[in-house]
Order: C-alpha cells, then structure tokens, then sequence
C-alpha cells in the first residue's frame, strides 16, 4: 500500500518547477519556484520574443512583391503552364507544401493550377546526384519537363544554393518565369529571379524565414482559392 501511495503522489522534477501527479494523474504544480532560464518562464520569455520578431519580420515583406507573385500564378493557370517549386532541407519541405497547397488546397479541378516539387523524387534525385553532381539536381528536371513561360519558384533562406542558382540560371534561359523566396541578404538568388519575395533577417536566421516562407504559401493558397473561386462560377 505504501508503494502505491507513494505512485500516486510521486513528484516530477524538471528544469522547471517541480510537477506533483495527484490521484488519477492529475498534474499540479509544486511549490518549487522556476528559478531556471531553462525552465518555463524562461521558454515562456522566449516564445513572446520569438512571436515579436516574426511579427517585425513580417510587416518589412513587400506586399507588393507577394501581389506580382499571385498574378504570374494565375497567368500561369490562365495559360496552362506549370509551376515547378523547389528548394532543399526546411525549404524542401516548404516546396512540398507549396504543390500541396496551391496544386490541390485551391480545388480548381476545372483548370488546376498545375504545381510540381521537385524535392519529391528520391530515385531521381539520387541518380541525377550520383551522375551529374548535386549542384545539377533540379536543373536536370527541369531540362526535362520545363517549357518556355513555365514558372519557376526557388526556395532558399541564402539565397546561395548552388543547385538551386544552377536551376534558376537555366530557367532563366530556357525562358521560365522565375520567382525567389529569399532571406537574410537575399544572395545570389534575390539578383537573377524575375519577381522575388524576400525576408531580410540576419546570416544564419533559418527558423524565421522559413517560418514567414510557410506564411507566403497559405497566403498565396488562400488568395488563390478565393480569386479563383468566382471565376469558376462565372463559367459557363
């Protein structure tokens, strides 16, 4: 009996403030002051920061800049050119969403927009990385698949990838349209692309602007499904 009480009343200790179980699994907390800056009133602080400054770095993107992207999304829809994505590591992962998001989450089944990551593909990409070299890894693909007035949406918080400057470079004269999701102070990539959002952060800032690089894709997908939602109502 005296096992099972102390089971019931057993107290947790972390970097925070001690944790005591009650009857039936119930947290509350101990007396224990969180004197840690580990601990939550430390990740607490953290948090509030962290929102602060996605909140500044939000308010510098260009407006503008996010508008220009949207039309050459919905001339491309118009057209029926395709949009290829890509980017590598976090950025891969934003690509990804990018297709899902704006290909599927607009539901323009009548004229899809019609998006491609080129992040996906592991037999791909390791057979063009084993052949070629990994700087080739996207600009392979796209000297595949990719026709003159395609759009082509370059991910990188550098901006300096040598795959994805090799691809932009390629769409560029292969005659893509070529956007750039940029950070820090842009790179290379925010100098070549045609149109560009860019998020100015400090070398080495890559949870922010992937964060706000993520806020640019449900914004676009949002603003798309609603644009091209009255459209396909006044179709006949």
């Amino acid at each position: 009996m005296a096992g099972r009480a102390e089971r019931q009343h057993r107290v947790h200790t972390t970097n925070g403030p001690a944790l005591a179980l009650e009857p039936g699994g119930a947290v509350s907390s101990a007396s224990t002051p969180d004197t840690s800056p580990h601990g939550a009133a430390g990740a607490a602080a953290f948090a509030a920061a962290y929102f602060r400054k996605l909140t500044t770095l939000l308010s510098q993107v260009d407006t503008a800049a996010i508008a220009a992207v949207a039309q050459a999304l919905l001339d491309a829809r118009e057209r029926g050119a395709r949009v290829f994505v890509f980017g590598n590591g976090g950025s891969a992962a934003t690509a990804s969403h990018f297709a899902n998001d704006i290909g599927i989450g607009t539901r323009t089944w009548d004229r899809p927009f019609r998006v491609l990551s080129l992040s996906e593909n592991t037999a791909i990409l390791t057979a063009i990385a084993n052949d070629f070299g990994y700087d080739q890894i996207f600009t392979r693909q796209l000297a595949t698949q990719m026709l003159p007035g395609d759009v082509v949406i370059a991910i990188s918080a550098s901006g300096n990838s040598a795959n994805v400057i090799a691809a932009v470079e390629y769409a560029n004269r292969a005659g893509g349209i070529s956007v750039g999701l940029t950070g820090f102070d842009g790179g290379r990539l925010r100098r070549i692309v045609h149109l560009g959002v860019h998020v100015p952060t400090a070398k080495g800032e890559y949870g922010p602007v992937e964060d706000v690089h993520m806020v640019l894709d449900h914004l676009l997908g949002g603003y798309l499904l609603e644009a091209c939602q009255p459209l396909a109502a006044a179709q006949p």
